[in-house]
């Protein structure tokens, strides 16, 4: 019986730590973007490229240098990337000293490559729009970010100047068809 108390108040100890910092963080909404087409035009040296989709729409893309295989592509090849992104915010404590790391990773086989990254920044709020249901941040290097918020309270948790760590776990997957 003892024992079960000392666990049970254990447990009561962990939660009560662990709750306050669950409310800290949000995860906002994967955005999953695919584009299938054919590549129109290319330019090596800029790493980019138009794709003309399917119906008839351009579509203009920047390729990372994580993707190797890019010096193989050509015009007319048909080609299909999917990028999901998703992203985390964490209230930033006082004092906690700024992050700003990228971490990738690349996959390859015969027809497809797949980059992956995660990306750690401290950013500061900059604007709050309730109308638009947006917040921008401003992180290192003057960077700026603009994101929907789909949950309407976290308007009262947050003010501009407050300091946020912001995670992005992206993948890009580029496959020719």
């Amino acid at each position: 019986m003892k024992r079960g108390t000392t666990m049970l108040s254990a447990l009561a100890v962990i939660w009560a730590l662990a709750l306050p910092s669950w409310a800290q963080i949000k995860e906002l909404p994967t955005t999953t973007v695919t584009i299938a087409g054919t590549i129109e035009t290319i330019d090596k040296d800029k790493r980019a490229m138009n794709i003309q989709t399917s119906d008839g729409t351009f579509v203009a893309v920047n390729v990372p240098a994580s993707v190797i295989r890019f010096d193989q592509l050509k015009v007319g090849d048909k080609v299909k990337a999917t990028y999901n992104n998703n992203v985390i915010v964490r209230m930033k404590p006082a004092g906690e000293p700024a992050v700003d790391t990228a971490d990738t990773s690349t996959i390859r086989d015969q027809t497809s490559g797949k980059a992956e990254m995660v990306r750690r920044m401290t950013a500061s709020i900059d604007e709050i729009d309730k109308n638009a249901s947006s917040i921008t941040f401003v992180g290192p290097n003057g960077w700026k970010y603009s994101r929907r918020v789909v949950d309407p309270a976290v308007f009262d948790q947050v003010k501009v100047g407050d300091r946020v760590d912001i995670i992005w776990n992206t993948d890009l997957t580029v496959s020719v068809e």
